[in-house]
């Protein structure tokens, strides 16, 4: 492995692009550390100690934004706003038939449909904001730290828009890094940043674990912690690995003197085939009522059982609606993104088949068939591993658990893409694979 990384910053190239790729993370993890102005920081430290936030929703949501959420820097939002809007656009293109043609136009409707994705990221990064900012300046973002309505001493019109403004500003710049990143650095951006989001706060919820733990001084909940990660982890490698392989034959056709087809290959099924979207788009949903009522204090009776049931992370009615709305992505996602019909059809141009299935139709409903079946064990995969923070906190008091299901999911998922890029760039100049 050492000589694998040696060669690997031999090569210019490969080189150049993880220097630049970790100096553009260097600069996004400072502005995760910049406030906005208007933010009384000191007040906003004295709530985060206090414990308020690493709960629920917000605690989510702020564990992707590598805790720039609570404490309202200039990347607050972070990516979240350029994911769903990725997510919006990607449904809307089965919906909308001038988008399906983008879509099929190929590189320059592709550049068209990311100038949309880019311009709907600035709309909600817009409203989630104002939602935010006027979280805080009511104190619902810390409902019971005693400095709550000091964090945002000034709540004028003008102090306000300057806040939005900023965050909305503070998007974009993250959504042009995160491009920056895909064009000339290593691996997917935004993937990238979300991992340096997740990964920036295993080391303080660790070393938390350790101070408040009780057995060994607390060396042995942070032996504890630590088994349960590198399980998890296998848990998940062997998961995203995992797939069924459809063997498709294509049969041997002649063209004047040459033969062509005749091979054997497969359609790689993966068992989670929708990854973490499922995920991150069940946190979106179960959020709107809770961004609904900004203020959070409101006496009515619907604004106090979503208080109690939904927004909070550790009851029996969030628990139930999160694995549902997971399961329900699975689905959804997987039915937009793979189209038998479509395989089908190309599979039956080029003279494809799978063995023991007639070509058109009936390879559509065998694929459908076995997507089905394997969607199953994939969406229950990714219920029931996103509560697993959930029975964390339980177990450790409270305690900001670093190794929840939906952060490995994505850093181990990240983790393996990346070093397959590298790894592809290595064979292509006739070197050893990064992980051999």
């Amino acid at each position: 492995m050492p000589t694998v990384f040696v060669r690997v910053f031999k090569t210019p190239d490969l080189r150049k692009k993880i220097l630049f790729t970790l100096g553009i993370l260097l600069l996004y993890r400072l502005g995760q550390n910049v406030p906005v102005p208007g933010v009384d920081y000191r007040s906003v430290t004295r709530c985060i100690e206090h414990g308020d936030g690493n709960g629920g929703l917000f605690g989510l949501i702020n564990t992707f934004s590598g805790g720039a959420l609570l404490e309202l820097t200039i990347f607050a939002l972070g990516i979240t706003p350029y994911i769903t809007a990725s997510i919006i656009l990607q449904l809307l293109t089965v919906v909308i038939p001038r988008l399906e043609a983008l879509k099929k136009e190929g590189q320059a409707g592709t550049a068209k449909i990311t100038q949309y994705t880019r311009y709907l990221t600035l709309g909600l990064a817009v409203l989630q904001g104002a939602a935010l900012v006027a979280k805080a300046q009511s104190g619902g973002l810390f409902p019971t730290c005693p400095v709550r309505a000091q964090i945002v001493p000034d709540t004028s019109i003008f102090q306000t828009s300057v806040m939005v403004i900023t965050m909305t500003a503070g998007t974009a710049v993250v959504m042009w890094i995160g491009e920056l990143i895909t064009d000339r650095g290593i691996g997917n951006g935004m993937s990238i940043l979300m991992f340096t989001s997740l990964a920036a706060s295993f080391p303080a919820n660790l070393w938390g674990i350790k101070k408040s733990g009780k057995i060994l001084g607390g060396w042995g909940e942070f032996a504890i912690v630590i088994a349960v990660g590198l399980c998890m982890v296998c848990l998940v490698v062997f998961v995203e690995q995992a797939q069924r392989r459809i063997p498709v034959q294509y049969a041997k056709r002649m063209i004047g003197r040459r033969s062509y087809g005749g091979t054997s290959t497969y359609i790689p099924l993966k068992v989670n085939q929708a990854g973490v979207i499922p995920v991150i788009f069940a946190s979106s949903v179960l959020s709107i009522p809770s961004l609904i009522d900004f203020g959070g204090n409101s006496a009515s009776e619907w604004s106090q059982w979503i208080a109690t049931n939904v927004a909070r992370g550790d009851q029996p009615i969030h628990l139930i609606l999160y694995f549902l709305l997971i399961v329900f992505f699975a689905f959804f996602y997987v039915a937009i993104s793979f189209t038998p019909k479509e395989i089908a059809d190309n599979m039956k141009k080029h003279g494809g088949f799978i063995p023991g299935i007639r070509a058109g139709r009936p390879t559509a409903d065998y694929l459908s068939y076995v997507l089905n079946r394997i969607t199953w064990p994939g969406a229950l995969y990714l219920g029931l591993i996103a509560l697993v923070p959930t029975a964390a906190l339980v177990l450790f008091n409270g305690s900001n658990f670093p190794f929840g299901g939906t952060s490995i999911l994505i850093i181990v998922s990240v983790g393996l893409d990346t070093v397959k890029q590298i790894e592809s760039q290595l064979q292509q100049r006739n070197y050893e694979g990064f992980l051999r």
